[in-house]
């Protein structure tokens, strides 16, 4: 019997597209004796839908045509499993039944563990990081403090809240100033390079944080490595044991890797997503990075490093920073769930997509057993022998209250 899989993508997110083209990039290459994929699609508007149409990247061109045949579903959990009930209709009836889920999903409000605390919640095994790996992993500012906490290098950098900058622009300017130019400046939850802006002079920083306060309240503002080789590094695994892929050194015409660069491409379509992207997997890259052994050695052991110290699970990508001058590594970011799942740094070394996804689907199946071997909650009701006469006496005045 195959295992049947729901694939969770989209969300109320910037990088809502981005998701879309990972997502079908994945359920076109899992292995289709092995497993039954189930597409979960959540609209900008957060309304979930399943159907098999959902895996051709054609219907997200005509939204109304989407929900039209689509099934809107919600997520629940019985006795005898998990399951997407409908609930659209005169009649709510199960859809689909769930043996894991698989969220391929990109940026805040879904990547930041708010998808994963709800599937924690119903309690059905899913792949990837858990809820705090993937809050940290979305925070700039906290996991820049949990890495400088065991010793990690990060880029010289400060932060703070759009309330402080309204309020006090003044100081958040003279401790930006303290970096000294250039920096680049970034909204602190986001990612694909959404909201990011290179400054090289003062009189260009004000534009910038104001643009990276439309995404969010918190700001990071990073000092930039001038003389800079970006490189990146894809792990697998869990927190007893890691593996990592071939290292790619990412390529850019600009100051940093931007959202064309990664998703568009050379679409000159205004204001429409090229659809025909091949997400992270079409950025110019040199697989593998040219860096010195001793550099490889830093970002494999780094990398590792990251995944343990955010208790990550999964495959995630690492990003790092070289400085050419300096001959020094920085840890700049992981991406919990990253665009196209990285698979293209992990073919070079032997490992296909469809081997890859199934090592993931199996990882979480086996953290799934292990966590359900821990005590989390005790079978004895500590209120049956609760003496609650005086309680209930207080509640009697409460206008509806039965007994």
């Amino acid at each position: 019997m195959k295992i049947k899989v729901g694939i969770i993508f989209g969300g109320d997110t910037v990088e809502h597209e981005v998701s879309v083209i990972s997502a079908i990039q994945a359920m076109n290459h899992i292995d289709q004796e092995k497993y039954e994929v189930v597409p979960i699609y959540i609209t900008k508007d957060k309304i979930w839908y399943t159907g098999k149409m959902l895996m051709d990247i054609e219907i997200y061109k005509d939204m109304d045509l989407l929900k039209r045949y689509a099934s809107k579903v919600t997520l629940c959990k019985r006795e005898d499993g998990f399951y997407l009930i409908k609930t659209n209709g005169m009649f709510r009836k199960d859809v689909e039944q769930l043996d894991i889920a698989f969220p391929i999903v990109h940026g805040n409000n879904v990547e930041d563990g708010t998808l994963q605390g709800y599937l924690d919640t119903i309690g059905i095994p899913y792949v990837g990081s858990k809820v705090i790996g993937s809050a940290i992993g979305q925070d700039k500012v906290i996991m820049k403090q949990i890495f400088e906490s065991v010793g990690l290098p990060v880029v010289p950098y400060t932060w703070f809240y759009d309330t402080e900058y309204m309020n006090d622009s003044e100081t958040i300017l003279k401790n930006i100033q303290k970096l000294k130019y250039p920096v680049i400046v970034k909204p602190a939850n986001l990612g694909s390079s959404v909201g990011i802006k290179f400054v090289d002079s003062k009189e260009k920083i004000e534009e910038a944080i104001m643009e990276a306060i439309k995404y969010d309240t918190k700001i990071i503002v990073e000092k930039v490595v001038s003389d800079m080789i970006e490189v990146n590094c894809s792990v697998l695994g869990n927190y007893e044991h890691q593996t990592t892929s071939e290292i790619e050194e990412v390529m850019s015409t600009k100051e940093f890797l931007t959202y064309a660069d990664k998703y568009i491409g050379s679409s000159k379509v205004k204001g429409k997503m090229n659809m025909g992207s091949k997400g992270m997997a079409s950025a110019k890259r040199i697989i593998p990075a040219r860096i010195t052994k001793e550099e490889r050695t830093q970002v494999v052991e780094y990398s590792k490093e990251v995944f343990r110290a955010l208790n990550l699970s999964g495959v995630c990508r690492i990003d790092f920073m070289i400085d050419k001058k300096d001959k020094k590594v920085y840890v700049n970011e992981p991406n919990t769930i990253p665009g196209s799942l990285s698979f293209y740094l992990w073919e070079p070394i032997g490992k296909s997509y469809t081997e890859l996804l199934d090592e993931m689907i199996t990882l979480a199946i086996k953290d799934y057993k292990n966590r359900s071997k821990k005590v989390s909650s005790f079978e004895t009701n500590i209120l049956s022998n609760f003496n609650g006469a005086k309680g209930v006496k207080g509640l009697k005045g409460i206008k509806g209250l039965k007994r």
